[in-house]
């Protein structure tokens, strides 16, 4: 995304034209499109000021807005659901398309995270299978040997 002049360059510019130069010619020198250079001038006798506008999206309208409580209610009541399966309850229920990571942020915004707890029980799963005994230095281990019906 792009970004605003900075103030000192809009100053400039509208001087250089309050002085008697063109639009045209301020764009020139300064190296701009002439509808910045047009722009400018108005901006000042619109809003009397020349600080940029914000720029982008105000916080807290985007789309999935409307439908946060419903995707926080689905995340309360079965807590390890998966992200495409929320995207998908969305659009079975209200119709709207969005992507996973879409509605990743705007959970996120809302306050709520996947992120583990420290506080969280550690999984009961150990290893796999014990490590064989016989298995010494020489000896490849199964996963390793080769075979022998060659």
């Amino acid at each position: 995304m792009g970004r605003a002049y900075s103030l000192d360059l809009r100053e400039r510019i509208l001087s250089y034209i309050a002085r008697g130069g063109s639009r045209h010619a301020a764009a020139r020198h300064f190296g701009v499109s002439v509808s910045t250079a047009v722009r400018i001038p108005a901006q000042m006798s619109e809003r009397g000021t020349l600080a940029p506008l914000r720029i982008g999206r105000p916080p807290g309208r985007g789309k999935l807005a409307p439908y946060l409580d419903f995707l926080i209610e689905i995340v309360e009541a079965v807590p390890d659901i998966a992200l495409t399966e929320l995207a998908a309850a969305l659009e079975a229920e209200h119709g709207v398309r969005a992507h996973p990571s879409s509605i990743s942020r705007a959970l996120a915004s809302a306050g709520m995270t996947y992120k583990k707890s420290r506080s969280a029980r550690r999984s009961a799963t150990g290893p796999r299978s014990a490590p064989s005994a016989s298995a010494g230095r020489g000896t490849p281990s199964r996963g390793c040997a080769r075979s022998r019906t060659a």
